[in-house]
């Protein structure tokens, strides 16, 4: 792609990603951190990890979100008995043609949201982890490929611990961001409840009102036009020594990996676009940062019970690395 036709896609993708916030503001109440994040995950062609309480409109947002950008999307809601099959599919038999047919499961769609992803057995995770890893599930023995595009939101609760599989940390660092969702402030609880009271709170009434603002096809070349925005070979060494910072740090066991770099790239080049740049800031890093690093850090078990977090660690080094 040309400098041109790069600067004219990131305009237009900034354009429609603004009219995406303003639209999902109006109809949901806080949450722009996520919606954020769902549209810097699609650009960036990643998954997003959502840790945190239930009941915070996770499920609304994703089909809201789904229909602007005019993508098809399903929901598993998981649970301990939860086959690969259901995931996946399964081959059934064809009476009328005399012969085996595949009825696909919930994960050929486009967007895909996993609800308590910890629920889980370990195989069905592993064909999960297949699936966002390689963008293809395995149907006897054989590669399948799953929709273009396709984007995975997982959530989990880790306030639950009975009947779950936690992800192993090779299982997590498959997502490229991870976000924790709180409960709204006391003005926008009380906004909610208003909107429940004059009946603005139902989805049939909201996805009347919305249309499509693009296309599979569209965020396929917004994808491309992404990773063509420029960064700085400064910039390019702050990403590293953030990084490298997290394998370092006294409270860390284990750090970020290499991948945990190229999210950051990636991640710091959506939200540059989102924001009509062709160009990566270090803001744009340190927007992106906790999204990208906290769910990739062990602590150490002394750093842990004295109630240090991943988020404290990442604030440490960005407090401490040197802005270029």
């Amino acid at each position: 792609m040309n400098k041109e036709s790069i600067e004219e896609g990131i305009k237009d993708l900034a354009s429609v990603c603004d009219q995406i916030r303003d639209i999902t503001g109006s109809y949901i109440v806080g949450n722009q951190n996520l919606v954020e994040t769902i549209l810097i995950g699609v650009l960036s062609d990643g998954h997003v990890l959502i840790e945190g309480v239930p009941g915070t409109a996770k499920t609304t947002i994703v089909k809201l979100v789904s229909i602007m950008l005019g993508c098809e999307s399903r929901r598993l809601q998981c649970a301990v008995d939860t086959q690969p099959s259901d995931i996946i599919g399964i081959r059934i038999w064809n009476q009328r043609e005399n012969e085996f047919e595949f009825k696909r499961g919930p994960v050929f769609t486009n967007i895909l949201l996993i609800d308590e992803i910890n629920r889980l057995p370990p195989r069905s995770q592993s064909a999960f982890i297949e699936a966002m890893s390689e963008r293809q599930v395995t149907v006897d023995g054989r590669g399948v490929k799953l929709n273009k595009p396709f984007f995975t939101i997982a959530t989990q609760n880790p306030f639950e611990q009975e009947g779950t599989f936690p992800l192993i940390e090779a299982q997590k660092d498959r997502f490229m961001f991870s976000i924790n969702s709180k409960y709204l402030n006391a003005d926008d609880e009380l906004e909610i409840i208003s909107r429940e009271h004059k009946g603005s709170l139902n989805w049939s009434y909201i996805s009347e009102k919305v249309q499509p603002l693009l296309s599979a096809e569209k965020i396929d070349r917004g994808t491309k036009a992404v990773r063509e925005i420029n960064v700085e070979p400064p910039v390019l060494g702050y990403i590293r020594d953030i990084v490298i910072a997290t394998r370092k740090h006294g409270d860390v066991r284990l750090g970020a990996s290499s991948r945990g770099s190229i999210a950051l790239l990636r991640g710091s080049k959506a939200l540059a676009a989102i924001n009509g740049r062709t160009y990566v800031t270090p803001d744009d890093v340190k927007a992106v940062a906790h999204r990208v690093l906290q769910h990739r850090i062990i602590l150490r078990y002394e750093s842990e019970i004295s109630s240090i977090t991943t988020a404290d660690v990442v604030d440490q080094i960005l407090g401490t690395i040197e802005v270029p």
